[in-house]
């Protein structure tokens, strides 16, 4: 009977401590946005799998943990490797199962890798960008592959270069297959990006040129028909789709004036990528800033200074997160935050960076995540938006929240089915601030502490932000 009467006091208390927040005429900011996104290398299992041969619920256990540690340092894309080398981490009908899964090409994992981190991404308020690799065959031409790979089912279409097998992009087949394998995705998955990297023409080897005696100049037409073509396909399957790309970070050697590249990707690679982000082939421009920002001849603040002048897309820099502490140059944690800082204030782009790669934050590197968590990182953002795309407001959500003394809980509904995400800002006193994105299916939001307001926005595929709804106590 005590028992009994104390369970009794005890909820009497707990609701006299309830408040209702009630709908407010109050203004709220609009939410924070920043592209915070990161790589996830399948191929020689760089990032994920661990390794090769792991069981499905391993392999799963491990992409949660990936994505745990994404949602805690309030990030908001994660850029999955899903066919590195003429493969699919995912269920195909045009090309075999990875080997980086399994072990052996061809062989099932035993669940759709790419659906699974769709899935586990969007409840955590994450994007997911499927990362392609458009003409690689394989990285090891002496690699055992199988019968469906295009090695052995049109080999007549590839051509040795060095250790690499590569698949020639002046053939109508390869290109045919790269867009197979990239729109198959785009219609049967709920990606929110198409990825491409440096990786079109293979990086020179001992100053031998690719050999199908085609000139620097056909090569670069190649690939520009192909990433215009891409661009357009991709907005006629899906239009809220992002397409971008991620070339090296260097254009042309001596641009800006005082850089200098062991390499021309312009004349060696293919890649004109100046040209894409002016003629907006691209939602974003994700140039490889693997640098530090001294010495002067490959100046991050440099380089990105001059690539966000080159189109009004934004620009993205990749940062080298994993070269913390290693042997290229012993760069602090620090050198990357500063990074992540000079990426907010250079150039009038939405601001956004690409971390290389997710394994540099879910190890830690040098503190680097302890680092960000606090500072930079401290308060969620959503994605930019998309305005050359779409600019029409989303209705605003229907809304009520209750708080207790450890949080507060938000109802929400949208009547949008475009939903994709909701924007949650908490007021404490005068201070408004970014509480959390969440997924758009979600029905209940909770938020830590006792604010003095919430708003809720809801947010569209193309990343359009509807007025808040604002509740206060």
């Amino acid at each position: 009977m005590l028992a009994r009467i104390a369970a009794l006091i005890c909820l009497l208390s707990s609701l006299a401590s309830a408040q209702a927040y009630r709908p407010s005429g109050e203004k709220a900011p609009m939410p924070a946005r920043e592209f915070r996104g990161a790589w996830a290398a399948v191929v020689h299992n760089i990032d994920w799998p661990s390794k090769s041969g792991l069981s499905a619920g391993a392999q799963q256990a491990e992409m949660r943990n990936i994505l745990d540690k994404m949602a805690a340092l309030n990030m908001n894309a994660l850029i999955l490797q899903v066919r590195p080398h003429s493969d699919a981490v995912y269920q195909s009908s045009k090309e075999p199962w990875s080997p980086w899964l399994t072990g052996t090409m061809g062989q099932s994992p035993g669940y759709d890798p790419l659906d699974f981190a769709i899935k586990q991404a969007h409840a955590r308020g994450i994007e997911v960008h499927a990362w392609f690799n458009p003409f690689r065959a394989l990285s090891s031409a002496s690699q055992a592959c199988c019968a469906s790979h295009v090695a052995k089912a049109s080999p007549n279409i590839t051509k040795r270069y060095g250790n690499l097998l590569w698949c020639d992009p002046a053939e109508t087949e390869t290109r045919a297959r790269a867009f197979g394998a990239i729109l198959d995705v785009v219609q049967r998955y709920d990606v929110d990006g198409v990825h491409l990297d440096d990786y079109f023409y293979p990086y020179p080897e001992g100053g031998r040129p690719f050999p199908d005696g085609r000139s620097p100049a056909v090569h670069r037409k190649i690939v520009d028909d192909f990433v215009q073509k891409l661009y357009g396909d991709v907005k006629r399957t899906k239009p809220w789709v992002r397409v971008g790309i991620s070339p090296f970070g260097i254009w042309r050697p001596g641009v800006p004036s005082g850089i200098e590249a062991g390499i021309d990707s312009y004349e060696q690679l293919g890649c004109d990528a100046r040209k894409w982000l002016a003629n907006g082939w691209v939602d974003y421009l994700a140039p490889q800033l693997y640098w530090k920002d001294q010495p002067q001849k490959q100046s991050f603040s440099a380089l990105l200074s001059w690539w966000r002048q080159q189109g009004s897309r934004p620009v993205w820099p990749g940062i080298a997160t994993t070269r913390i502490g290693g042997s290229e140059d012993g760069r602090p944690a620090s050198e990357i935050t500063k990074q992540v800082e000079l990426s907010r204030r250079i150039g009038k782009n939405w601001s956004g960076h690409l971390h290389w790669s997710v394994k540099g934050l879910t190890k830690n590197q040098g503190g680097i995540s302890d680092m960000l968590a606090k500072g930079a990182y401290s308060q969620p953002a959503l994605v930019p938006p998309m305005p050359w795309l779409s600019q029409k407001t989303p209705g605003s959500p229907s809304a009520s929240a209750s708080g207790n003394g450890s949080g507060v809980t938000i109802s929400v509904q949208s009547g949008d089915r475009a939903t994709a995400r909701y924007a949650v800002q908490a007021r404490f006193g005068n201070q408004w601030r970014m509480a959390k994105v969440a997924s758009g299916g979600s029905s209940s939001i909770n938020v830590a502490g006792q604010p003095d307001a919430v708003a809720v926005s809801a947010v569209d595929r193309f990343g359009n932000v509807s007025a808040p709804t604002v509740l206060a106590r």
